[in-house]
């Protein structure tokens, strides 16, 4: 019996091209992968090579008869897969996005105590019941806070 060449249903990172490559030459699939890494260098011809590999080479274990039903199984199969990843990454941005906003709010909050405990100062100030402080030395004090929570909020965004 000859051997065949399949896109691998078990050992795959994406289509399974280069663990079915693997397993005909018998080698190991990360050496596979890391030459059609480096084969994506080559003008793109990597990329091409392993799309057109992906939709003719039929999957492991496959019923399709004729090669125009393995082509139209493996462009179904490379359909659901690039939807899947789409729902993946709609999801880990859509968590990114939900984090960044609670970061955000946080911050919002933050800056509302502050101001919030600087003006019941000011006010009980304007009451003359700080009768004992000076009020030019808690200008610098504020300045200086601002400063922190811009510097603080900035570098939060970075991460």
């Amino acid at each position: 019996m000859p051997k065949r060449l399949y896109r691998s249903r078990s050992d795959r990172m994406l289509w399974g091209v280069c663990g079915g490559l693997a397993k005909y030459f018998d080698m190991d699939p990360a050496v596979i992968r890391i030459i059609a890494v480096l084969s994506i260098f080559v003008n793109g011809l990597g990329i091409l090579a392993y799309i057109i590999m992906a939709i003719v080479l039929p999957v492991e274990g496959s019923k399709a008869a004729e090669p125009k039903d393995t082509i139209k199984e493996n462009v179904e199969e490379m359909k659901k897969t690039a939807e899947e990843v789409g729902r993946k990454v709609r999801s880990t941005l859509a968590e990114e996005r939900e984090a960044e906003d609670k970061s955000r709010h946080l911050r919002r909050n933050i800056l509302g105590i502050i101001l919030i405990v600087v003006g019941v100062i000011f006010l009980l100030g304007s009451f003359n019941l700080f009768w004992w402080f000076s009020w030019g030395n808690l200008w610098p004090l504020i300045i200086v806070a601002i400063g922190v929570i811009i510097i603080l909020s900035t570098t939060g965004r970075r991460k």
